[in-house]
């Protein structure tokens, strides 16, 4: 048993991978029209739950593996494309930092997706949120395990769509869409960072792999640059400052959701990425102060605004924001092991406090804490606090507010010149008051209009006007040759000839 456990890492690949493939699956389901009413539920949940549970009980055997044989290091599972001088791989990492997180998250996965089922029982987009949820499972492991920084992108890219889909879960509601919208823009300023310095490694380095990138050696003002797109990537996925205020809006999604994105996995994503990077961490120490100094003053932000807030999923959220900014702290001291043992027991502790949060008035019977009289008395600090230090306007007029300016543009560009163009179903016009069932709008329906009606005109001239047309005498005329035609060769002088002919061309 010992020995077949050897290979078991070889088989890691399926973690990111089972829960995709039950996302299409159920896609596919619901395409089909063979997931609605209560069993289409049953099955959907069942999927998901097996994707799940399977990833997680194959993390369990590789650890177990761990026991006996080691660290697995780097799997290569294949090339994903190449180029002249570098290529990107599908390769996963299992070390000291992913394993232990990977598995948390994929047991903390299954558990909510358990949750889900039961909370989310026959809501209108039920399927929508578990083709979603299984995507974000996938994402979220391939960011934990991925062995180089594209398939982290990828995983990376997964968990931002999932999140901006699951908060704009109920999308008739102008506040869930528009809280999405603030979520997803803020995020991809973290993206860009990621992408720079994605760029950069493959430029400088020459290979996107983890062991070649954290082991190159690079010029320190080369190195810095490379870290700090990292470092923005990671800060904004955290929601450290200035990025914060993107995460209370991202609460407007479902419970069960709000539990495994911010407070207990996805949050944490950017922590982890901080932690991969430690060993190039560890040449910046002015990167390492910018970090510390980050995490205190969002610790501090947390906190203040944590003392104001008067429903439990807004307390827990900037609980959260507290508890990942120490993280920030500790790295910023290269205390890495404390912030990985704390990563993973927030992570637990989190996630329990979330899916609890439904049932937490009930279970306490008494009102929120008011803030504390020391923060009542001073007016202009209690004021910052319930407005969040005005962060949340600052990043609605230069983030939110200049994409919904552009987004309103392009639809007015749609509507005053680009539908009319190419025109709109159920909007044409009669083109020709004498056929008012011919309908056209756009310049290509009105080109395919009025060469239907020149299609038509040659008829009515050529077939439609009864005995004698001009069509009708050409066909006369050209039946009277193939009869004279058909006579000729049926004389048999003129058959013997023709195969006399057939004879020569043969021999």
């Amino acid at each position: 048993m010992i020995e077949e456990l050897r290979d078991v890492a070889d088989w890691v690949w399926l973690v990111p991978a089972l829960p995709l493939l039950a996302a299409l699956t159920t896609g596919a389901r619901v395409l089909l029209g063979r997931a609605a009413g209560d069993a289409g539920e049953r099955l959907t949940a069942r999927l998901t739950e097996l994707a799940a549970l399977t990833a997680l009980l194959l993390l369990v055997l590789i650890d177990l593996a761990v026991i006996w044989h080691g660290w697995p290091g780097q799997k290569i599972v294949g090339t994903w494309f190449a180029a002249a001088h570098w290529q990107g791989r599908i390769s996963f990492l299992l070390d000291a930092l992913s394993l232990p997180v990977a598995t948390l998250t994929a047991l903390i996965g299954w558990l909510v997706v358990r949750f889900s089922a039961t909370y989310l029982h026959r809501e209108s987009g039920f399927q929508r949120y578990f083709i979603v949820l299984a995507m974000f499972l996938g994402g979220i492991q391939a960011v934990l395990l991925s062995g180089n920084g594209l398939l982290l992108f990828l995983g990376w890219e997964m968990c931002g769509i999932a999140s901006f889909l699951l908060i704009a879960h109920a999308w008739q509601r102008p506040v869930a869409t528009g809280n999405a919208l603030f979520a997803f823009v803020t995020n991809r300023a973290g993206d860009a960072g990621l992408l720079f310095s994605l760029g950069l490694a493959a430029y400088w380095v020459g290979s996107f792999e983890w062991p070649a990138l954290l082991a190159a050696s690079l010029p320190l003002v080369d190195l810095r640059v490379l870290v700090l797109g990292f470092a923005v990537a990671a800060l904004a996925k955290s929601a450290q400052l200035p990025f914060t205020p993107w995460i209370a809006r991202a609460l407007e999604g479902p419970t069960p959701s709000s539990a495994i994105f911010y407070g207990s996995v996805m949050v944490h994503a950017g922590v982890f990425l901080l932690l991969r990077l430690e060993p190039l961490l560890f040449h910046l120490p002015d990167v390492l102060a910018g970090l510390l100094l980050i995490g205190t003053l969002t610790a501090v932000y947390a906190w203040l605004c944590g003392l104001v807030q008067t429903d439990v999923k807004s307390a827990l959220i900037y609980a959260t924001v507290f508890q990942v900014s120490l993280m920030l702290v500790a790295i910023g001291l290269g205390w890495t092991t404390l912030a990985t043992i704390h990563l993973c027991l927030h992570a637990a502790w989190r996630s329990w406090q979330f899916l609890l949060a439904p049932s937490w008035l009930q279970l306490t019977r008494d009102r929120p804490a008011p803030p504390p009289a020391w923060l009542v008395g001073r007016q202009a600090i209690y004021t910052a606090a319930l407005q969040r230090l005005w962060l949340d306007k600052l990043g609605v007029t230069l983030l939110a507010g200049p994409t919904t300016a552009i987004a309103r543009d392009v639809r007015a560009l749609e509507e005053s010149f680009i539908d009319r163009a190419i025109g709109e179903p159920g909007k044409g016009r009669s083109i020709d008051p004498e056929r008012p069932l011919v309908c056209a709008d756009g310049l290509p329906g009105r080109l395919l209009a009025a060469l239907s009606l020149l299609l038509q005109r040659i008829e009515n001239r050529l077939l439609l006007r009864g005995r004698g047309g001009a069509a009708e005498r050409m066909l006369r005329e050209a039946g009277r040759w193939l009869q004279t035609l058909e006579a000729l060769l049926e004389q048999p002088r003129y058959l013997m000839m023709a195969v006399m002919a057939t004879f020569v061309v043969i021999l």
